[in-house]
């Protein structure tokens, strides 16, 4: 009985590890940014940023957009 459990472990393993790959790759699919949403990061500034992680995407991106030259920084620099 105990041989069987050492051959059979490592077969459980490797089977366990197939499907955390593929629930893995799902969850990677599913929360993979939309374009627009990744546009809107790129140009966000950091009261946008803020007010999104507040209020969340659909009533931050329906704020008016207040527009202002690049200054070519990227929110992660400015902060």
């Amino acid at each position: 009985m105990q041989g069987l459990a050492v051959v059979l472990f490592p077969i459980a393993l490797m089977l366990f590890a197939l499907v955390m790959e593929r629930v893995e790759n799902r969850l990677r699919k599913l929360l993979e940014p939309d374009p627009e949403v990744q546009q809107y990061l790129d140009r966000a500034t950091n009261a946008e940023v803020s007010d999104l992680t507040k209020l969340g995407l659909p009533a931050a991106a329906a704020r008016p957009r207040r527009t202002r030259p690049a200054k070519g920084l990227d929110v992660a620099q400015a902060s």
